[in-house]
């Protein structure tokens, strides 16, 4: 089986995850998805779009980042592409979603 589809069938929605699961599963769609580079193209926005999806679909209100500083976000992410740790963009993402709660819902 292929990286993709690795990635896809962990990220399924089971309707029994629990909210540890379900962040879970948002924030390795953020980074796995950007890291295969599926797309010729927009391999970011189309991992953020999936993110969110997986959100709204368990209920929980979606992230936008717009507070993130761009050069920021692409140092957490080479620090996830070069040393496979996530601890510096799972901090970016947990601080996107308290935002978003916080702000918009």
């Amino acid at each position: 089986m292929e990286t993709q589809e690795l990635i896809l069938n962990y990220l399924k929605n089971n309707p029994n995850s629990s909210s540890k699961e379900i962040f879970e599963k948002v924030l390795f769609a953020l980074v796995l998805l950007s890291y295969i580079q599926a797309f010729t193209d927009g391999n970011k926005r189309m991992a953020r779009i999936m993110a969110n999806a997986l959100l709204i679909a368990n209920r929980y209100c979606p992230i936008s980042f717009r507070t993130v500083d761009s050069i920021e976000y692409k140092k957490v992410m080479l620090l996830f592409y070069g040393q496979n740790n996530i601890s510096a963009f799972k901090q970016v993402f947990v601080n996107q979603f308290k935002f978003a709660v916080e702000n918009y819902f």
